[in-house]
């Protein structure tokens, strides 16, 4: 046993060393990290941004033109329509009846008119023959000439009552969508009610609130950038349209409206936007949140994603200077526009290591 125990000393040494070794030299399968990622967009330096809605610049309401039960509407809140699209329907049951009795009284006067133009006729041979006296002659071309009246009155009427009876339908007066809607079948209407709420697609207003002392910066920007909250890539311009020349009394802030007629149709009526104005100075930097920036040896970088190959790689990069405490940098060099920038875990990631793109950040 004295000469066995040295031997099974190193056997179990070299049981122990063997695959530590094996598992340094073996290679080994490296999992690709998620990073959470944003695309790099510029901004303009300068600019003065407020969060504004997306409103209709032209919204109508809708109302029947005379009184009614509503048996049918068409449409809901939400809904696009055409010119001349049936919206809603009232009961047209009186309205036909009147037009039935101007129908008569039309057929009454056309028959009064055919009596007095024979009577006028007679008359006149009778005269010529001088079976009949003028003043009998004169009484009957009175008589013709009333009949006419009556006939181009009832014709009159007639019209009137058809043109009513059209009343019992309510039709779009222009291309657009419903925003609201504010009676229900069965209900009575009376004449210029609001019935429902149409608004114009091809004409938007963004409605944002700026306080007088912002008012001469706005006034004297060539330039407003409209932005989805929801998605900053999603973006357009637009012009200051009105300023209203009062302030509000609570909120002693005036309502100010830019329009953005040439938007995509993203930009839908009641989506929340941030509108920047600009005046064209100072040159553009690519924002980025705080968390995007690892520092070495006291200069800044960032991790960019190669989008290939997904790997990262460490980029020097300029930075302005910001407010203290402020969540957000600009990047005046060292990016371009459209790469995408790792802005969390940047101290945990190497050179050239593969990466997973996981959450994207939005502005």
């Amino acid at each position: 046993m004295r000469r066995l125990l040295p031997a099974i000393v190193l056997l179990g040494a070299a049981a122990i060393l063997s695959p530590s070794v094996s598992r340094s030299d073996a290679p080994q399968d490296v999992v690709p990290r998620p990073v959470i990622w944003m695309t790099a967009t510029p901004e303009r330096a300068g600019t003065l941004s407020f969060a504004g809605v997306i409103q209709p610049r032209v919204e109508t309401e809708l109302a029947f033109r005379t009184l009614g039960r509503v048996i049918a509407r068409k449409v809901e809140a939400g809904d696009v329509v055409k010119k001349g699209d049936v919206l809603a329907l009232i009961d047209p049951l009186a309205l036909q009846l009147a037009v039935t009795g101007a129908q008569a009284e039309l057929r009454n006067a056309s028959a009064q008119l055919e009596n007095a133009t024979i009577t006028e006729r007679r008359k006149r041979v009778l005269v010529s023959t001088n079976s009949a006296s003028s003043a009998d002659l004169e009484l009957a071309e009175q008589g013709l000439k009333s009949a006419q009246a009556n006939m181009t009155k009832a014709e009159a009427n007639l019209a009137k009552a058809r043109e009513q009876l059209g009343y019992a339908e309510l039709k779009a007066e222009f291309d657009g969508v419903i925003t609201s809607t504010s009676v229900e079948v069965g209900q009575t209407t009376t004449a210029g009610q609001a019935v429902l709420k149409l608004a114009r697609l091809d004409q938007r207003d963004v409605v944002i609130d700026v306080s007088e002392g912002q008012l001469a910066q706005i006034r004297s920007a060539n330039r407003v950038d409209v932005a989805l909250q929801l998605d900053g890539r999603l973006r357009t311009s637009g012009s200051i349209r009105e300023i209203a020349p009062q302030a509000d009394a609570e909120t002693r802030t005036h309502r100010v409206k830019i329009a953005v007629d040439e938007a995509p149709a993203v930009f839908r009526f009641g989506s929340v936007v941030t509108a920047a104005f600009s005046n064209g100075a100072g040159d553009s930097a690519i924002v980025l949140p705080r968390s995007a920036i690892t520092f070495r040896d006291g200069a800044a970088d960032v991790w960019v994603i190669d989008e290939a190959t997904l790997t990262v790689s460490r980029r020097p990069v300029g930075l302005e200077a910001s407010e203290a405490g402020s969540s957000q940098v600009r990047v005046n060099r060292g990016l371009d526009t459209g790469e995408k920038v790792v802005v969390a875990g940047g101290d945990q990631l190497q050179e050239g290591q593969k990466t997973r793109l996981g959450q994207e950040m939005h502005r």
